[in-house]
C-alpha cells in the first residue's frame, strides 16, 4: 500500500541544527531510513543503511542523532531496507538558511515540496518476490506527485496554490524506482536556484530533467492569466512515456487548466546539454561543503582515481547487478561495526574490485561484500562508466562531490581537458547517460563507511553498491564520533566487549 500525504511527515531545519528522529518499525520484518544527501559529519553509524547499522527489529524503535553541519538545501529520506521504498514512506527534508546569510534572491511568497517518481501497483512484498526470483520488476504502472495520480480533467482538487504576481519555490525530488523524470509547469517558466545543497546560478527553464534521487529548487512566478494550471511530470528515456499532472490554482482565479500539457524534451543529447548548463553560484553566501575552501578543487591534485563499470548478468541462475564484476551482498553482521569490532577479516575482504578494471569485463559476476579502503583527506577522482542502454543513478553518502563531467564513449585520463574545474555544482548525485561516462572529485575528510549506491530500486536490491571505508589513523574524536550508546549489535559482534572509546 502507498502512504498517504499525512504519512510523510516533513523535516524543516536550519543549517547546523541538531536532529533527532525516534522510528518505531510496526512492519514484520527489520527496517532502516537513510536520510539521501545529509552528509552526517563524523558519524555514519546514523547513515541508515546495512553497512552501517543493524536494521530496526519489528516492534521495536531506534532514534536518530544528526547535525546538518554546514549545510544547506534540499534532500529527503526514505527506507534502505528491503523493497520498502517500493512502498512508499519516503518524505522531504528541508535545511534552511541561516537568517544571517543572505539568500541570492528573495523570499518567495511560499515553498512547496514536491516528491515525484514513477511507481508500481504491486506492493512491497510482490516486487521483493519478483527480485528474489531472478526477475526485474518491468515496467512502473505510473507516475506520482506527492502519493497522487492525477487524472488531468480538471476535475482533481488543487495540490499548490499561487496569488498573482507573488513569486514561490518549488522544491521537487524524483523518489521513483526507475525512472529520470521530467518537470514542467504549463504557461511557466522554472528559474533554477538551488541543486542538492548548492545555489545555482539562476538560469530559467522551460522544463528540467530530474534524475533518481536528485533534488532541484526553481522559482515560478505567478504572472499569467489567474486560472488553473497545471504541473506536469513524465518519464524520460523510456519506450512508454508515463505522465501525470497536479492542479496549481491561481487564488481568485477562473477557469480550468487547458488539456494541452507541454510536450517534454525528446532524447538524452537534450538531457546531458542542460547538465552543462547547469553552474555552481560562487558569489553566493551559504554554507560551503568541507573541507572550506575545497570549492577551489581544481587547483587540488588527484591522488586516487576509481573508474566503476556497472554491469547486469547472473549468479546461481538469478538476475544480480554488479560494479567491476562483482554484485554486492550485505553481510549479517553490518560493515562498520565489523570494522569498529575490529572482526573485519571475518566479515569481508577489503578492495575485492580493482580501481582500473579490466578493458575487457567478463560476463561472469561474483557476489559479496564491496568494501573500498580509502585514505583519510585524500582527494579522489571517481569515474562511473555506463555499457549499458539505460541511464544510470548514483549518490555517494557522506560528502558533496563536484561533478566535473558527462560525456558520451569511454573514460580516457585525457578527458581530464574537457572537465569543468571552476563552477561545477557541488552535489550528492549524478546520473549516466547510456553508453557514456561521468566524472566527480571530491575530499574523503569526512570519516566513516560511506554508501555509493545506485538509485535504481532493483539494481541496488540486486548488488549494484558499495561502500568506502575512510579511516582516520588519529582514532580521534576530532574526526570520528564514538558508536552510540542506543546502537544495536547484531551478527558476530553481538555480546562482544565494547572497544576502547577514541578520545579527543
Amino acid at each position: 500500500m502507498k502512504t498517504s500525504l499525512s504519512e510523510r511527515p516533513e523535516i524543516n531545519c536550519t543549517s547546523n541544527n541538531n536532529i533527532v528522529i525516534n522510528v518505531f518499525n510496526h512492519l514484520e520484518e527489520p527496517f532502516l531510513f537513510t536520510w539521501n544527501g545529509i552528509q552526517q559529519r563524523k558519524n555514519s553509524w546514523q547513515e541508515g543503511t546495512l553497512g552501517t547499522t543493524c536494521p530496526i527489529q519489528p516492534g521495536k524503535n531506534f532514534t536518530y542523532h544528526f547535525q546538518v553541519k554546514d549545510q544547506i538545501g534540499s534532500y529527503f529520506y526514505y527506507p534502505s531496507t528491503s523493497i520498502h521504498r517500493g512502498a512508499g514512506g519516503y518524505g522531504m527534508l528541508k535545511v534552511h538558511s541561516r537568517d544571517l546569510i543572505p539568500v541570492p534572491f528573495d523570499r518567495p511568497e511560499a515553498e512547496y515540496a514536491v516528491l515525484a517518481g514513477d511507481w508500481y501497483r504491486k506492493d512491497q512484498a510482490t516486487l521483493k518476490r519478483l527480485l528474489d526470483s531472478g526477475r526485474t520488476l518491468g515496467t512502473p504502472d505510473g507516475v506520482i506527485i506527492n502519493g497522487k495520480q492525477g487524472k488531468g480533467d480538471g476535475t482533481d482538487e488543487p495540490m499548490f496554490t499561487m496569488i498573482p504576481g507573488k513569486t514561490y519555490r518549488y522544491r521537487v525530488c524524483n523518489v521513483g524506482m526507475k525512472n529520470s523524470i521530467n518537470v514542467r509547469i504549463q504557461g511557466h517558466t522554472l528559474k533554477l536556484v538551488e541543486i542538492e545543497g548548492s545555489h545555482t546560478v539562476q538560469n530559467v527553464y522551460d522544463s528540467l530533467d530530474v534524475h533518481l534521487g536528485q533534488c532541484f529548487s526553481f522559482l515560478v512566478t505567478a504572472n499569467q492569466e489567474p486560472k488553473d494550471y497545471y504541473f506536469v511530470v513524465s518519464t524520460r528515456f523510456t519506450k512508454t512515456v508515463l505522465s501525470t499532472t497536479a492542479t496549481i490554482r491561481y487564488k481568485g482565479g477562473k477557469g480550468p487548466a487547458s488539456s494541452a500539457l507541454p510536450e517534454a524534451p525528446v532524447g538524452w543529447a537534450w538531457s546531458l546539454n542542460q547538465f552543462r548548463s547547469f553552474r555552481w553560484n560562487l558569489t553566493a553566501s551559504a554554507a560551503r561543503p568541507n573541507p572550506q575552501g575545497s570549492y577551489h578543487y581544481g587547483q587540488i591534485n588527484i591522488t586516487r582515481t576509481i573508474k566503476l563499470v556497472n554491469s547486469v548478468g547472473t549468479a546461481d541462475g538469478k538476475l544480480r547487478y554488479a560494479v567491476n564484476g562483482v554484485s554486492h551482498k550485505d553481510p549479517e553482521t553490518p560493515l562498520k561495526l565489523a570494522e569498529y569490532f575490529g572482526v573485519a577479516d571475518k566479515v569481508f575482504k577489503y578492495d575485492i574490485i580493482e580501481d582500473e578494471p579490466p578493458a575487457k569485463t567478463s560476463d561472469k559476476i561474483t557476489v559479496s561484500p564491496i568494501v573500498l579502503n580509502a585514505t583519510f583527506r585524500n582527494f579522489v577522482e571517481i569515474i562511473f562508466e555506463n555499457h549499458e542502454k539505460s541511464v544510470q543513478s548514483w549518490h555517494l553518502a557522506g560528502y558533496s562531490f563536484f561533478a566535473v563531467a558527462i560525456e558520451p564513449g569511454r573514460w580516457t585520463p585525457d578527458k581530464r581537458r574537457n572537465y569543468n574545474l571552476l563552477d561545477a555544482i557541488s552535489r550528492n548525485t549524478i546520473q549516466v547517460y547510456p553508453k557514456s561516462w561521468a566524472a566527480i572529485m571530491t575530499t574523503l575528510d569526512n570519516a566513516g563507511m560511506w554508501s555509493l549506491r545506485a538509485l535504481t530500486l532493483e539494481r541496488q536490491y540486486l548488488g549494484q553498491q558499495l561502500y568506502i571505508s575512510v579511516l582516520s589513523p588519529e582514532h580521534s574524536l576530532r574526526d570520528e564520533y564514538n558508536i552510540p550508546d542506543n546502537t544495536p549489535l547484531c551478527g558476530i559482534v553481538k555480546g562482544l566487549p565494547m572497544p576502547k572509546p577514541y578520545s579527543a
